[in-house]
């Protein structure tokens, strides 16, 4: 589904278009409308955020987006594909081939190294084990950890967790990235350099990047500024990203918290 606008970091065309997407659960009494008639696009080459209260359906709507829910109602269409049509298996193995995830817990296996955690999603495609950690040793070096790869995750800061959570959403190579709140469980100067990596990674083969967050920090690495109340997209705002330095204050979470193991 193609479409232009005046973004020059963008390759104008639409990754992600969302009609009329509705999500419900429950019923009777106990009915919960989280998504109300949402339409949005999401484009590649950009960085786009979803923000907004508490409650008000971010985080459905990303999961409606790469595929961990259906919606009740609507269609959504990732890279010419209508997931809403696609068979639960089918939209498991299309979600594989094209969705990276980033997570605010960056959820490692604590007793596996970094290149270890950034290689599994190869080995659980069948990847033999030599290809998958020489690809992982590459992801970490995208993400400035090659010397952190033989460290488990209780001997890195947050924000090397983090990093490490984002090459393991890399190496399978997505075009379509979402991440859940990546900065609020980080300090600022962390949280920015979090930021930067995404934005280059956006850009970067021209990768859709879409960030749901409650930090106003962050909002000026957006592309696109979709803001969600009560279920709907109620606006969307077109930016030139001009980020600023990062803090100058120190970062306690990237300070180096265990000698090299």
């Amino acid at each position: 589904m193609p479409a232009t606008h005046d973004n020059p970091t963008s390759d104008r065309t639409v990754a992600v278009a969302c009609r009329g997407v509705t999500k419900e659960f429950g019923d009777g009494n106990a009915l919960v409308r989280a998504l109300r008639g949402v339409d949005l696009d999401i484009y590649n080459g950009e960085l786009s955020l979803l923000v907004g209260p508490s409650g008000c359906g971010k985080t459905t709507l990303l999961s409606v987006v790469c595929g961990i829910l259906y919606p009740t109602a609507g269609s959504i269409h990732v890279f010419g594909t209508e997931i809403t049509k696609l068979s639960s298996s089918k939209l498991v193995g299309f979600r594989g081939d094209n969705v990276g995830f980033v997570f605010q817990q960056f959820n490692l296996l604590p007793a596996l190294t970094a290149v270890e955690n950034v290689c599994v999603p190869l080995l659980l495609k069948g990847v033999p084990r030599r290809h998958a950690l020489e690809k992982a040793y590459q992801m970490l070096e995208k993400v400035n950890l090659r010397d952190r790869a033989d460290a488990p995750p209780s001997n890195l800061s947050g924000g090397q967790q983090q990093r490490v959570a984002i090459a393991r959403a890399l190496i399978r190579e997505p075009r379509l990235m979402v991440c859940d709140e990546p900065t609020s469980a980080l300090d600022a100067r962390t949280g920015h350099t979090i930021m930067e990596l995404l934005r280059e990674i956006s850009i970067e083969q021209s990768r859709a990047v879409v960030v749901v967050t409650h930090d106003p920090r962050v909002y000026e690495f957006g592309d696109r500024i979709a803001t969600m109340e009560d279920g709907r997209v109620v606006g969307v705002e077109e930016q030139t990203p001009k980020p600023g330095p990062p803090p100058k204050t120190p970062s306690m979470v990237e300070e180096s918290v265990a000698e090299t193991s």
